[in-house]
């Protein structure tokens, strides 16, 4: 126990400033995810320092930031619409909340280890180029569009590109300087000059050009045509009192609990929440510097937790989510606790200081997502996977386009489709085939099955068996194999019979009872000619 706690304060030094980083990202998209989810600007609040606070504590994720999602910005909109009310979307909330604490008792989180690498890569690509797409209206000075807003279709009836057309005559020149300006900063930073002196180090680039923004935009104040106000800036709710902060946390309504379309929203956001939480918790462990494996059981647990007391208070669900996670892996975050810090930022700063809050620039904020952006999307990664070929590429591509042309579910459903259809045909398409053309009238060929053979071989099977010639001696050897499908036995069995009436020899050894075999055996399953060993 006491080796773990100085590990987590012994990093103190990177996770602190990578946390300001976080929450200097966070602040914006948990308003704007909540402006885009027809729900109260505070909720989002509330789900950022909940997900900081609450879900880091709980979970073994050591990069990973939580708080409200993008993703699930249309399922809250329509939920709210459906119930009727805020009050009572926080009752399916905490249900929610309830079934993933379930998914993870009864160990669901091993999903996320079946999603292909290809498929996760073009996740964060697709992340990171939507997010770039939709920060150059905000680095512009245009912002109808509210931060947190990703999906391809916009609720005002505009998309991602269109977007950037009608930027074009409402251009802020201001911003579009902060932006410019910021953007320098935030490549200087990482040059090696600035990474070998201290001071470079120990301050972070994000913070910089907040400061920036702000005493950019205080010296424009003099020069009305180039001031910003306050709709190209932070914009958090402001209390007048103790009492006047409280009475933006809402309750749930509990005399909703018989209402069934509540438990068909619960289960919904659960699964959504639960699936977008497996994703970036896969996506951030392969951007870990250190490669640690999160906990994808005890994750889920976190997360459940995490919502329950989110809506228990009126903040929006939650998930882990990619964006902030990828701010604090480049920021330098080594543990949970810059996630734990940025949470603890979230709620005291809305607490004490929202109007120096309300002073950053959205342009500042958009200079820093379109660095975390390019990070995300670099050249050099599709140029790495494009080189492994086709079915690593497609999947890819699919995933990456989906995410920017809908959203990340439909993304991901795209790439994985495509890895799966790809993995069939590879299995019916095995090199291991036998070639009539280059038989020989009196050699034996030998089929040796491999450790597991599943379904997913039946076509290759099928197709080799269908191909041997009249009068062939034909040997199928099951003793490497471990495991046999129901299936392949049906189809040896079938061969069998069909043997009898090709006047073909055909033999079986190695196997056990129906379903085992033998042991060990490198591919799907060789044919050797018997004749020559």
């Amino acid at each position: 126990m006491s080796k773990m706690n100085n590990n987590i304060f012994g990093n103190l030094k990177q996770d602190l400033p990578a946390g300001l980083v976080v929450f200097l990202v966070a602040m914006p998209l948990c308003l704007g995810i909540a402006l885009a989810s027809g729900a109260p600007l505070f909720s989002g609040i509330i789900a950022g320092f909940i997900g900081g606070i609450v879900v880091s504590a709980i979970s073994g994720s050591q990069l990973g930031v939580s708080g409200p999602a993008a993703g699930l910005a249309a399922v809250v909109l329509a939920a709210i619409a459906q119930l009727g009310s805020f009050e009572a979307f926080l009752l399916a909330g905490m249900i929610a909340g309830v079934i993933q604490l379930l998914f993870g008792i009864v160990r669901a989180g091993v999903i996320g280890y079946y999603f292909p690498t290809s498929v996760i890569k073009g996740m964060l690509a697709g992340i990171g180029l939507t997010i770039i797409l939709k920060q150059i209206p905000h680095a512009f000075g245009y912002d109808k569009d509210p931060e947190g807003e990703l999906d391809f279709f916009q609720r005002d009836g505009h998309n991602t590109f269109s977007e950037m057309w009608y930027m074009i005559g409402k251009i802020h020149w201001s911003a579009f300087l902060i932006a410019g300006i910021s953007i320098l900063i935030l490549i200087l930073w990482e040059q090696k000059f600035f990474k070998k002196r201290a001071i470079f180090t120990i301050v972070q680039g994000p913070l910089v050009v907040v400061v920036l923004g702000i005493g950019m935009n205080a010296l424009f104040h003099y020069t009305p045509a180039f001031w910003l106000n306050e709709e190209h800036m932070v914009n958090i709710p402001v209390a007048d009192s103790i009492g006047g902060f409280l009475s933006q946390f809402n309750m749930p309504d509990f005399s909703q609990w018989k209402n069934p379309q509540i438990y068909v929203i619960a289960f919904t956001i659960a699964v959504v929440a639960s699936l977008e939480t497996l994703l970036c918790v896969e996506a951030t462990d392969k951007l870990d510097p250190q490669k640690r494996v999160t906990p994808t059981n005890r994750e889920l647990i976190a997360q459940g937790s995490g919502n329950i007391l989110s809506s228990f208070i009126g903040g929006l669900p939650i998930t882990q989510v990619i964006v902030r996670s990828s701010a604090n892996i480049q920021s330098g975050g080594r543990t949970r606790m810059s996630a734990l810090f940025h949470g603890f930022l979230l709620l005291v700063s809305a607490m004490l200081i929202p109007n120096v809050l309300n002073m950053i620039p959205l342009a500042s904020l958009a200079a820093i997502l379109i660095v975390v952006g390019y990070k995300l999307a670099k050249p050099t990664t599709i140029k790495s996977i494009y080189k492994l070929g086709i079915g690593q590429f497609v999947p890819f591509m699919l995933t990456l386009l989906g995410i920017v042309f809908y959203d990340m579910l439909v993304g991901i459903g795209l790439g994985l489709a495509a890895a799966i259809i790809h993995l069939l045909w590879q299995n019916f398409k095995t090199p291991y085939h036998f070639d009539p053309s280059k038989y020989v009238a009196g050699e034996t060929v030998r089929i040796e099955l491999s450790e597991d053979v599943s379904f997913l071989n039946k076509g290759s099977i099928l197709k080799t068996l269908d191909s041997m010639p009249e009068g062939a001696h034909v040997i199928i050897d099951g003793s490497k194999a471990r495991t046999i499908h129901p299936d392949i036995h049906e189809i040896i069995e079938d061969f069998e019979i069909k043997a009898k009436n090709r006047d073909i020899v055909f033999e079986q050894t190695g196997f056990g009872p129906r379903g085992e075999g033998g042991v060990d055996a490198p591919e799907n399953f060789v044919i050797h000619d018997a004749s020559k060993t």
